[in-house]
C-alpha cells in the first residue's frame, strides 16, 4: 500500500498530549499530528528520528503528521488507521484471487463481499465479511446495507494496530485498553451464536517473531484474548514490510497466548 503525501526527516522533541507533538525540523520546532493514541513511549522518546507526511490540507490544524519512527535503525508505523486498510485491502484481494493453500487465513477468502464498520447488536466492528447473495443490490453501500439485511454477514473482524515490540515479541496493547477488551467480549458473543469471528493483530514493523498478549500492561485483555480463543474466535497476527513510502502486510508471527512475560528467540 502507497502511503499517500510528500514525506521528510524529522527529530521528534516531546508529546505534548494523545495526538499532539513536537518534532525539529530543519532547525525549527514545530508541532505536529500524533495519528495514534498509544503511549508510544518506547518509540516517541527525544532525539528519534521520525517521518512526517505532509497532504498538503490548508484546512488541517497541523501541517504534519508523525507516520513513522526509527527504532534500532528499523522504520516502525504508528499511523493508527493504516491496520484497517491494510486488512480489507487484503481481504478483498484475497477474496478476488483465491486460491486454497491450506492455510488458517483462507477461510476468510471463501466470502464473497468485505465490508468495513459493521453492526452486531449494539455493537460496531472493523470487518465485516459475508456472503452477497443475501445483500439486496440496492443497499450494498457501506455503512447502510447491515441495517436492512443483517443475514448477509456471517464473519465479524476486530483489527488491532501493534506497535510494542519486546525481544521478538509483538504485544498489544502498550497501554490500559477497555475499549479492546469490550470488543473481544462482543465477538465472544457473535462466536456463541453461530456468526464467525476473528481478531487480526497488525504488528506494523518487521522485527517480530511471536505475538502475545501484553499482561503486565493489561490483565483483562489478555484473559479476553485467550477466552476469545477457547470459544473459536480467530487469532491472526502479520507482521509488516515497512519503507518510508509504502507498507504491506508480509507474514504471519507465531502466536504465544500465554507468553506473559517470557523472552523468546
Amino acid at each position: 500500500m502507497i502511503i499517500p503525501g510528500k514525506k521528510v526527516h524529522a527529530i521528534f522533541e516531546q508529546r505534548l498530549n494523545r495526538f499532539v507533538a513536537k518534532v525539529n525540523l530543519k532547525g525549527e520546532s514545530i508541532k505536529v499530528h500524533v495519528p495514534n493514541s498509544g503511549r508510544l513511549k518506547e518509540l516517541l522518546t527525544p532525539g528519534t528520528v521520525v517521518i512526517l507526511r505532509e497532504l498538503g490540507n490548508p484546512l488541517r490544524k497541523f501541517k504534519y503528521d508523525i507516520i513513522m519512527a526509527y527504532k534500532d535503525g528499523k522504520l516502525v508505523s504508528i499511523d493508527s488507521l493504516l491496520p484497517n486498510k491494510l486488512v480489507k485491502a487484503f481481504l478483498e484481494q484475497g477474496i478476488n484471487t483465491f486460491e486454497h493453500n491450506k492455510k488458517d487465513i483462507d477461510k476468510l477468502f471463501e466470502y464473497d463481499f468485505v465490508r468495513s464498520e459493521v453492526t452486531f447488536k449494539k455493537s460496531r466492528f472493523d470487518i465485516g465479511l459475508g456472503t452477497s447473495n443475501k445483500v439486496p443490490v440496492e443497499i450494498e453501500k457501506e455503512g447502510t446495507y447491515d441495517k436492512a439485511e443483517k443475514g448477509g454477514i456471517k464473519y465479524y473482524m476486530e483489527i488491532k494496530g501493534v506497535t510494542l515490540v519486546e525481544e521478538n515479541i509483538a504485544r498489544f496493547p502498550d497501554a490500559p485498553t477497555e475499549r479492546g477488551t469490550k470488543h473481544l467480549l462482543e465477538l465472544i458473543e457473535a462466536k456463541r451464536e453461530g456468526f464467525g469471528a476473528g481478531v487480526f493483530f497488525v504488528i506494523q514493523r518487521e522485527d517480530a517473531k511471536f505475538f502475545s498478549p501484553n499482561d503486565a500492561m493489561d490483565p483483562a485483555f489478555g484473559k479476553a484474548l485467550r477466552a476469545a480463543a477457547r470459544v473459536g474466535v480467530d487469532i491472526f497476527a502479520y507482521r509488516c514490510k515497512v519503507k518510508p513510502d509504502s507498507i504491506e502486510l508480509a507474514e504471519t508471527v507465531k502466536i504465544c497466548l500465554a507468553c506473559r512475560n517470557v523472552s523468546l528467540h
